[in-house]
């Protein structure tokens, strides 16, 4: 009995049910559910499995949860910044931040993101700095390091970060490591192995329950925090490996941005981490007051922001779109994907056709071609607008930044496309503080001298294959 067109006939069976619970039962972008039912359409068997892989719904219940100690203080304080907003008596540093309290208030009521004004950051946009500076403050540490990265790699860098790891957990300092299972698909076990032998506890963020088989593939954590002894954060776009030192031959140099924050933003930083790991791990970490020692130094205003696949808004997208139709003189945008939904495409040309001069800068090079082309396709509209492009030539650009009007900005790990918005776990820091945002606006104009502008009429002269793998590419941007 030949029982391949049985199988046949189930698989375009439960393709077509498929396809009908895409429709009207899931709740998705009409742009997604178009995507995902020319996947099915076109390639039915195996658009099935990818399907099942990469097209499922995280469930909408809540993922991430902490003891009633730390949550009920958290949620005071919370409400505390939004009577005092609706009150007109929040206290601030800088006069400045008063005309972005309904910013401040959407990251308070969705987010529970509280505002910290006694920060001072550092920048770093070159890997060699960022990564000097990080391990000569774990070095330091004396109570614990707690770390995320969405990649780490089993090479020079990541051995001189295990180096420093596996000490301080031998002279009894508390060493936690989290790294997302798909970013880090390439680490040895033995280099895990290592870091335990020496006392780190180490986790990975939705591991697979079968060797290179996991179910939830499509969501990843994407964050990037570092926190020590509950005083010092990083956060930003650099991962653990050689390349973000600029010594990948693909990539060449590696411009990020990433940022050093001392004062009580670190708390928010340490709130977060804890809820990820404590997802992660069956060795939660309880509410300890020596987690938070941070201490009031400078004086930037900050808000820590999280977004996720288990969350039902996308709050670090929402924080962008205020951010731009806020603008009254300019935006900067540095992102390596330009993939924005309807919505924040539509923030960006009403803000160019408003007299606002919107700038964008993207990477020449691609590191998943689909997701640049896709960037491509996107940015012809930008133009077609009359927004001002730049491709950074001097390497690779990863840095996830947005400056307006030399007042705001927001540094982290979300890009301007659909996977940070609606599939991965994401962080950033909204910063509210003109000599902050004047900062990043100043290394904008750097950059720029080492890109070259992408005029419209040089847009339009590309070629067909590459008009093809736009269209392509674009059509299928709401699932990449």
């Amino acid at each position: 009995m030949n029982i391949l067109p049985i199988f046949v006939s189930i698989i375009l069976t439960l393709n077509v049910l498929l396809a009908l619970a895409i429709i009207f039962l899931e709740r998705r972008d009409a742009s997604a559910t178009w995507a995902w039912l020319m996947v099915l359409l076109f390639i039915p068997v195996a658009g099935f499995f990818l399907y099942l892989i990469f097209g499922r719904r995280l469930s909408n219940k809540e993922i991430f949860t902490w003891d009633k100690k730390s949550r009920l203080g958290l949620l005071a304080a919370v409400q505390e910044q939004l009577t005092a907003i609706k009150n007109n008596e929040l206290k601030v540093q800088h006069e400045d931040i008063i005309p972005y309290e309904d910013l401040i208030y959407m990251h308070l009521k969705n987010n529970d993101a509280l505002l910290s004004q006694n920060n001072e950051v550092e920048i770093f946009t070159d890997g060699q700095k960022k990564f000097h500076a990080l391990i000569e403050d774990l070095e330091k540490a004396e109570d614990h390091i707690h770390l995320l990265y969405y990649i780490l790699r089993d090479d020079n860098l990541g051995h001189r970060l295990a180096d420093v790891l596996k000490k301080k957990a031998m002279e009894g300092v508390e060493v936690k490591l989290l790294y997302d299972d798909m970013g880090s698909r390439l680490l040895k076990r033995s280099y895990i192995r290592s870091l335990k032998e020496a006392g780190v506890q180490v986790e990975s963020f939705f591991p697979s329950l079968i060797p290179k088989v996991n179910m939830k593939i499509n969501y990843r954590n994407h964050r990037k925090l570092a926190i020590i002894d509950g005083e010092i954060g990083y956060i930003g776009g650099f991962n653990i490996g050689d390349e973000y030192l600029g010594f990948s031959k693909r990539f060449g140099y590696w411009r990020d941005t990433h940022l050093r924050v001392e004062g009580e933003a670190v708390n928010n930083m340490q709130t977060r981490f804890i809820l990820d790991w404590n997802h992660a791990s069956r060795r939660d970490i309880v509410y300890e007051q020596r987690y938070y020692q941070s201490k009031p130094k400078g004086d930037v205003g900050m808000q820590i922001v999280s977004s996720g696949p288990d969350s039902e808004w996308e709050q670090i997208k929402h924080g962008y779109l205020k951010m731009i139709l806020s603008a009254k003189e300019y935006v900067y945008i540095q992102t390596p994907y330009f993939i924005p939904d309807d919505s924040l495409l539509d923030a960006l040309r009403v803000a160019v056709l408003s007299g606002v001069d919107v700038r964008i800068m993207i990477p020449n090079k691609p590191d998943h071609p689909f997701v640049y082309w896709a960037t491509f396709s996107n940015i012809g509209d930008m133009l077609k607008a009359g927004a001002n492009i730049y491709v950074y030539q001097k390497g690779f650009l990863h840095a996830k930044t947005i400056v307006v009007d030399g007042k705001i900005a927001s540094v982290g790990t979300a890009n301007i496309d659909v996977r940070s918005f609606r599939l991965n776990f994401e962080v950033n820091a909204f910063l509210y503080h003109p000599e902050v945002a004047q900062s990043l606006a100043d290394r904008f104009h750097e950059d720029i001298v080492e890109s070259t502008e992408l005029t419209f009429k040089l847009y339009q002269g590309r070629t067909k294959w590459i008009r093809f793998k736009e269209a392509i590419s674009r059509l299928l941007s709401p699932i990449l």
